[in-house]
């Protein structure tokens, strides 16, 4: 899995690679060709979870996509990819170190996802071009955020009963970036926002039907779990990226 040519590799060259793509972000739901309706992908649907995980003292990322049938939340196919880290850790740059090895992930499978619900932010980002929002425009695909904390902005704490939200906003603008979920009852939120063709409406049903179980959703646990098996075997079998 080498790192493309043309990938940036300084901040600044980042900086304004996101600059670039923002505009490119559709921030609603999005009719494809033969669904039902605006934000609903119709039936037999196939929903993906990316996450990655990584080695920073032996160079290596591991990505994992995880395809669920969001029914009955079965995992369908998965795939993984291991390669040389693309990018410096910095915040709000996570995308850069994280997005070639979860392109190539996503390639592998042989079925394409109708949706890719990302362990990450989105629109809920200081330049509104998160980790979900920036694949959403490299691929064309329906994506989604969902986090584990609210980043560098502000919300209320949800009412206790699952499915209660409120917004999460900018502090500086006001503006909603996304919502804080409560996908169980009594535990934490989940920081949901849009990617990329994805409505925030959308992107909350769409969390809450695949977080049945547990705070989490299903694709972010399948995910989760095979993309650190994937680091494990890399490091134990010596195997890099060319």
């Amino acid at each position: 899995m080498p790192i493309p040519a043309d990938w940036p590799t300084t901040e600044a060259e980042a900086l304004a690679e996101q600059e670039r793509l923002r505009p490119l972000v559709q921030a609603h739901d999005d009719k494809g060709p033969g669904d039902p309706a605006p934000g609903d992908p119709g039936p037999d649907a196939l929903v993906a979870g990316v996450d990655v995980a990584y080695d920073d003292d032996h160079d290596l990322v591991a990505a994992a996509a995880v395809l669920l049938d969001p029914d009955t939340l079965a995992v369908v196919e998965q795939a993984t990819a291991v390669g040389r880290i693309a990018f410096p850790y910095v915040p709000g740059l996570l995308a850069f170190r994280e997005l070639p090895a979860v392109l190539d992930a996503l390639a592998a499978l042989t079925r394409t996802p109708d949706l890719v619900v990302c362990d990450g932010y989105g629109l809920a980002h200081p330049r509104r071009l998160g980790l979900a929002s920036h694949l959403g425009v490299l691929t064309g695909l329906r994506t989604l955020g969902v986090a584990k904390t609210p980043f560098t902005f502000d919300h209320h704490e949800p009412d206790a009963p699952r499915g209660s939200w409120t917004p999460l906003t900018d502090p500086a603008t006001g503006e909603e970036v996304g919502r804080a979920v409560r996908t169980r009852e009594g535990v934490k939120p989940v920081f949901v926002s849009v990617g990329h063709r994805t409505g925030l409406d959308t992107a909350v049903r769409t969390t809450l039907q695949l977080a049945r179980h547990y705070r989490l959703p299903e694709t972010t646990r399948h995910a989760d779990s095979l993309c650190r098996r994937a680091l494990t075997d890399a490091r134990r079998t010596g195997t890099t990226a060319n």
